[in-house]
């Protein structure tokens, strides 16, 4: 869509002039890898794009936008870890292609460069509330990280503890990506908060479609094994919901199913996705992700802003939900 690539060659220009490869080549070369995957740059491209909408100038933000995004791929880096994932846009993941400490040292590598960007702003009188916004949300990304793990040996996780972690663990970087660009901007404080907010449902919403792409995706559409947070175990909200409408005896077939490590691997996501489509429950996460969206868009209408940027906003919204990848 036209808003995600306005800022596209700008911001890939840029990080060809800050990502270079020096000694020793093993610990950076992975930085070059994992960035060289692409995705979707959504939060950097958004950061840029809220920076204009508030009368900022695009190239004065550019690190602000690249920190985001290396800080973005550092957290992709350690999650594939944790979550012994072979595979990450369609390519092999980092610790895979070179090894588990690689990516751990590079990934830590890459969070120091972060703070080194954002440190480029220094000259904004909004840094230190930019510096605050962002730490607080990788306090809170660390926590919505730990209560995913958590949840994958829990099987009386509740739907609103699954959107509080999912809240945490991935819309509030898109979030306060568009704050930060707001405080730099020099927007208003009921600005600052509604975009935020727009930010953070609208990440939801990404999320939920992940969740829903994850088990009714095209593998060579989204790049990754289909039904990876089934092997995973991780309760997401299609998990949780279809253990609410589920009959006993699917109940304790789904439970036995998620919880058996000694079932394989395909007949496993076989069956679960079985007992999803049986109990309807992408309906339902349908229903709530557009929920989300509304939600966001209530926010988007309090916003003192042009039209025009008000209905761009709402087409990358509605892109999140749409998007088949």
């Amino acid at each position: 869509m036209q808003l995600l690539k306005a800022y596209s060659e700008t911001l890939k220009s840029y990080f060809e002039q800050i990502l270079v490869t020096k000694d020793p080549v093993t610990l950076y070369e992975p930085i070059q890898y994992i960035m060289s995957l692409g995705g979707k740059r959504i939060r950097p491209l958004m950061l840029l794009h809220t920076h204009k909408i508030f009368g900022g100038d695009v190239k004065s933000v550019l690190p602000l936008a690249a920190a985001v995004e290396v800080f973005h791929n550092f957290t992709l880096m350690h999650d594939d870890i944790m979550d012994n994932a072979g595979m990450r846009r369609g390519q092999v993941t980092v610790h895979e292609k070179y090894d588990v400490n690689t990516a751990i040292l590079s990934g830590d590598l890459m969070l120091i460069q972060s703070y080194g960007l954002i440190g480029k702003c220094s000259d904004s009188p909004a840094y230190a509330d930019i510096m605050n916004t962002f730490n607080e949300m990788s306090v809170q990304l660390c926590e919505g990280q730990q209560l995913d793990v958590d949840f994958e040996s829990r099987n009386d996780v509740e739907i609103d503890e699954y959107i509080h972690m999912i809240t945490y663990k991935t819309s509030v970087l898109i979030a306060a990506a568009m704050k930060m660009a707001a405080q730099h901007a020099g927007a208003g404080e009921e600005d600052q908060e509604h975009i935020y907010q727009f930010g953070k449902y609208i990440g939801i919403a990404f999320q939920m479609q992940d969740d829903i792409l994850d088990s009714f995706g095209e593998k060579a559409a989204v790049g990754k094994r289909i039904g990876g947070d089934i092997l995973e175990g991780k309760k997401t909200y299609l998990y949780i919901k279809a253990l609410e409408l589920a009959d006993d005896k699917q109940k304790a077939e789904l439970v036995s199913l998620m919880n058996d490590p000694h079932i394989e691997d395909q007949r496993k996501i076989d069956d679960v996705l079985k007992i999803f489509k049986s109990t309807h429950v992408r309906v339902y996460a349908d229903q709530l992700k557009e929920a989300y969206r509304d939600l966001a868009f209530s926010h988007l209408a309090a916003l003192k802003i042009e039209e025009s940027d008000r209905a761009g906003l709402k087409e990358f919204g509605q892109y999140l939900l749409d998007r088949k990848v």
